[in-house]
């Protein structure tokens, strides 16, 4: 079977959604790190949330810790402040299908 032959699977039609997800960003560091050294790499980088993409640097502005060991202790910080739930689509603001 050649790769032509393969069609692959086909995704879907769906408006893109902003931002990185958080577990993207994060397997792009080395572990234990500071979050200063953090927001020196990544802190730029938009991060998917239920309310809209936001910058690291503004979500670890939230977090009280400062050295985090593993990734998971990351995750387990990061994500109260930025909440569990869907992620709006870029154009997630229209209300109505336009015709």
């Amino acid at each position: 079977m050649s790769d032509e032959d393969d069609s692959g699977i086909e995704l879907g039609e769906g408006e893109p959604v902003e931002g990185a997800p958080l577990a993207r960003v994060s397997a792009r560091l080395m572990w234990g790190i500071e979050k200063s050294t953090i927001v020196d790499r990544e802190g730029e980088t938009q991060i998917r949330t239920p309310d809209g993409p936001r910058p690291l640097a503004d979500i670890l502005d939230e977090v009280d810790r400062t050295y985090f060991d593993t990734q998971q202790t990351f995750h387990d910080a990061v994500e109260p402040v930025i909440g569990h739930g869907a992620v709006p689509t870029a154009d997630s603001d229209e209300t109505e299908p336009s015709e």
